[in-house]
């Protein structure tokens, strides 16, 4: 089916009626000339990223006296704050948790949907963002199904209240047996507690079920955000709440200029005033540690604050120096918000939040998440939680307004650190001014001695296979650890989604091709310490983890993935470490081989991307399954 130069798969359109509404597709029919300009600064990604590569060169910050691309606005304007950036709404000046988590489970019927919708509202977080994006699997109609949970359940249609009944008798039984109290009073007040926020995929991505009549993908920013913000909008507004999204992997401020554009040209064609949808930016991109008060004025009066995370932004260090011999990372769990270049992200992050605009306004700085869940052994169970506190405390002290939790059982575990401090948030809290200087730059690739070991080459492998596996299932966010910890329940599993996969396939990648030297002996492998990671030694490890994988009971590893999705995602993660050109996106392997269980097909797949990666810079993006009705 067509319309206005738009395809819509198969019969999603008629399946979807209440989600691909008439209002909805000429919403995207009004924005799809928006598709030039979200292109061009796809095309600047690659070009920056490939001059990086044959320069020799790092991440610089903006000249003072330049404008920033697709605005009005100067640069040495924008990091004075000469520019107006609005009041943070009512509803977000008090978040001290945010959790986060999809509207939707794999291959389920609506009502089962619809719990992790009730869980996350019912859950007392001060927020929940609702995932589209890296803890959203893509597997057949997930993202459809998401927008339709989620226009139900704020709707409070009776079929999500009575699973919303069902889902707090159960958190109320597993928190007076954890907690030795109930966590939800009144279950129908408390839906109307906890602000509601989305967070679209980032612009790198084509949509799946949309594309344009000539067959070029479409964009899944633009289909996220017509979809959720048509949607919702009076509902949302009805209620009193904000309009919010999470906008994620920005680069730069020209990108955030385009997501402005985005929401400016949608609110128009929605009649709402322009300002209306509320956005933080995820800083999980390096390239926008250099640019953070130009993305502030880029967006507006609309910004309200950015989040701190770990996964993404290491994964985007990496790959901002894959051409650097000498930067090469340690295990990754020696990586953490206080290591070397990251405390300096962060640091930068909370002095831009506390830089006032023109009218003395201040933003929100967000902190980043705690992978840990309340399941394990007493023990293990007792040792996480001490963790994820202490990790929360610290950001509190730092600086942060608030922390986001991958479960809804850790929120009331990692409230006290907010708590105790009372305040609403901590907002124009005194930092040092922001500075760029040529020691500023350097603060953010600096590394620091860390172990860099055999044991954390299988963790690293372990985890990336059986992420890969997990999407495949349609699982983009699962609890996952290291196979030789499988079955040891003082060792907790931890929340995992897109980032955790791309992170270490890319701190293998450098081991392998910068000939990382071992830190410690090994020997099972018979490596010393100052041997180099060799191919020999990644296949080996390849090999010793996948038989572990397949040989997993049935807890650990889907039985029926080990002759489907698995060995796919063993295809892809051999080609990414392998390859002589560092492939930017974990997700662009993955998401041609959705639905895709022939080894043979996923290999000339694979190969077709990395022949087109390496030629030109060319991401192969579109559904390659992609069968227009009619």
């Amino acid at each position: 089916m067509a319309g206005g130069g738009l395809q819509f798969r198969g019969d999603v359109r008629e399946a979807y009626a209440d989600v691909f509404t008439p209002q909805a597709v000429a919403a995207l029919e009004a924005l799809a000339p928006l598709e030039v300009e979200r292109r061009e600064a796809m095309a600047a990604r690659i070009a920056r990223r490939l001059a990086r590569t044959s320069g020799q060169e790092g991440i610089d910050f903006l000249d003072p006296h330049a404008v920033i691309p697709r605005t009005s606005i100067r640069v040495e304007d924008a990091r004075a704050g000469r520019f107006s950036g609005g009041e943070v709404p009512h509803d977000l000046r008090r978040q001290w948790i945010q959790g986060t988590g999809p509207a939707a489970r794999p291959g389920s019927p609506l009502e089962t949907s619809l719990r992790s919708v009730a869980y996350a509202l019912l859950s007392g977080a001060d927020g929940w963002m609702f995932d589209g994006e890296d803890a959203l699997g893509q597997v057949s109609t997930m993202s459809l199904d998401s927008q339709r949970s989620l226009r139900i359940a704020f709707q409070r249609e009776a079929v999500f209240l009575h699973v919303a009944e069902q889902v707090a008798a159960e958190m109320n039984a597993w928190s007076e047996g954890f907690l030795g109290r109930p966590i939800v009073e009144d279950w129908e007040a408390q839906l109307g507690v906890t602000t509601r926020l989305f967070r679209p995929r980032g612009l790198h991505l084509d949509d799946r079920h949309v594309r344009h009549a000539s067959g070029k993908g479409f964009s899944a920013s633009l289909v996220d955000a017509v979809l959720y913000v048509g949607a919702n909008h009076e509902r949302l507004r009805a209620d009193g709440a904000s309009v919010v999204l999470y906008l994620p992997k920005i680069q730069t401020a020209e990108e955030a200029a385009v997501w402005a554009r985005i929401l400016g040209t949608l609110e128009a064609h929605l009649g709402l005033q322009e300002g209306t949808v509320k956005v933080y930016v995820l800083v999980e991109q390096v390239e926008a540690a250099f640019q953070l008060m130009e993305i502030r004025a880029a967006l507006g009066t609309r910004f309200v604050g950015f989040n701190t995370g770990r996964w993404d932004y290491i994964n985007s260090v990496s790959d901002a120096l894959a051409w650097d011999a000498d930067f090469v990372h340690p295990n990754i769990d020696a990586i953490t918000m206080t290591f070397g270049y990251m405390r300096h992200y962060e640091d930068r992050v909370r002095r831009a939040v506390n830089t006032p605009d023109q009218d003395g306004r201040f933003a929100l700085w967000q902190g980043g998440m705690e992978p840990n869940i309340p399941v394990g052994s007493p023990e293990g169970v007792e040792a996480g939680m001490r963790r994820a506190l202490a990790a929360a405390e610290r950001e509190q002290q730092a600086g942060a307004s608030g922390k986001w939790v991958a479960h809804w059982k850790m929120v009331h575990i990692i409230r006290p650190a907010w708590e105790g401090a009372g305040e609403d948030n901590q907002m124009g809290r005194a930092f040092p001014p922001l500075t760029y200087t040529e020691a500023d730059q350097a603060a953010l690739r600096e590394l620091e001695p860390a172990p860099r070991t055999v044991r954390g080459a299988r963790d690293l492998l372990s985890v990336a296979l059986q992420y890969g596996n997990a999407f495949g299932q349609g699982m983009q966010a699962a609890a996952l650890k290291p196979a030789d910890f499988f079955g040891d329940d003082d060792v907790l599993y931890l929340m995992e989604d897109m980032a955790t996969g791309e992170i270490r396939l890319s701190i293998l990648w450098e081991w392998l091709h910068k000939g990382a030297a071992l830190t410690e002996d090994d020997p099972e492998t018979g490596t010393s310490a100052g041997d180099p990671f060799t191919e020999a030694l990644f296949r080996r490890l390849l090999e010793e983890e996948m038989a572990k994988l397949l040989a997993a009971s049935d807890r650990d590893v889907h039985e029926d993935s080990k002759t489907t999705t698995l060995p796919v995602a063993r295809e892809v993660v051999e080609t990414y470490v392998t390859a002589a050109v560092k492939l930017p996106w974990y997700v662009d392997l993955l998401n041609l081989n959705l639905g895709n269980h022939d080894v043979e097909e996923a290999r000339a797949r694979i190969r077709r991307f990395v022949d087109a990666f390496h030629a030109d810079g060319t991401r192969i993006t579109e559904n390659l399954d992609f069968a227009a009705a009619g």
